[in-house]
């Protein structure tokens, strides 16, 4: 694959006109909101690359920080905080003053899609701005997909086989980077509201995934 100028889409990113659509409606209806596509946040020299699956409508999409203002992203930086990847306070704000501590935050699809689903066109018009962000890390070791569209995405940027390493919530893969690098891609289930509300995805089980990504960076 080869390498984009860019790892961060232009705010105002014209590529999937059913997600500019989309765009244009929130602007209309909160034109005070961020509407746009989403950058990464968090440390550039990061060791961990954690990828969401797209911005939601009244988080991210309406603060422009990723998994920022919504139920996700309170249980996402509250462990965050608990396993030493931040500094400050996570008061669900872009300006409350957060730092990312060996991490970065983004997601494999930089937009808001209706209903929280993106196509697959719009996944894979989002891999080259993943390949990116991936290439600049320059001492990233590690990825952690929050969800099976993260982790797919992930693989494909990777170029592996989704065979080769299925998505199963605690999992670790060894995986080659095109770069030559070898990351320690994990997963876990999506830490969203539905998930939670339903048991499928419990703290200590998030917890459990941060431990492991914690200990192989230790």
């Amino acid at each position: 694959m080869t390498q984009t100028a860019t790892a961060e889409p232009e705010a105002s990113c014209a590529l999937c006109p059913r997600l500019v659509a989309y765009r244009e409606e929130n602007t209309a209806k909160e034109p005070s909101w961020f509407n746009g596509a989403v950058p990464s946040f968090g440390d550039p020299n990061a060791r961990l690359l954690i990828v969401g699956l797209a911005p939601g409508v009244t988080g991210a999409n309406r603060t422009g920080r990723p998994f920022t203002g919504d139920y996700a992203g309170d249980l996402l930086y509250e462990t965050i905080a608990d396993f030493g990847f931040s500094a400050g306070d996570y008061a669900a704000r872009p300006d409350d003053g957060l730092t990312l501590k060996d991490a970065m935050i983004t997601n494999a699809v930089r937009c808001v899609p209706p209903e929280n689903k993106p196509t697959t066109a719009e996944i894979r018009a989002c891999q080259p701005f993943l390949h990116a962000r991936i290439e600049r890390l320059s001492a990233l070791t590690s990825i952690l997909c929050l969800g099976k569209i993260a982790h797919d995405s992930v693989l494909r940027t990777l170029g592996c086989k989704l065979s080769a390493a299925p998505f199963a919530h605690q999992a670790r893969h060894e995986l080659p980077a095109p770069d030559g690098r070898t990351l320690d891609v994990f997963d876990s289930y999506h830490c969203s509201r539905y998930n939670t509300n339903t048991g499928r995805l419990t703290r200590d089980m998030f917890r459990s995934v941060f431990r492991d990504i914690r200990a192989s960076l230790d």
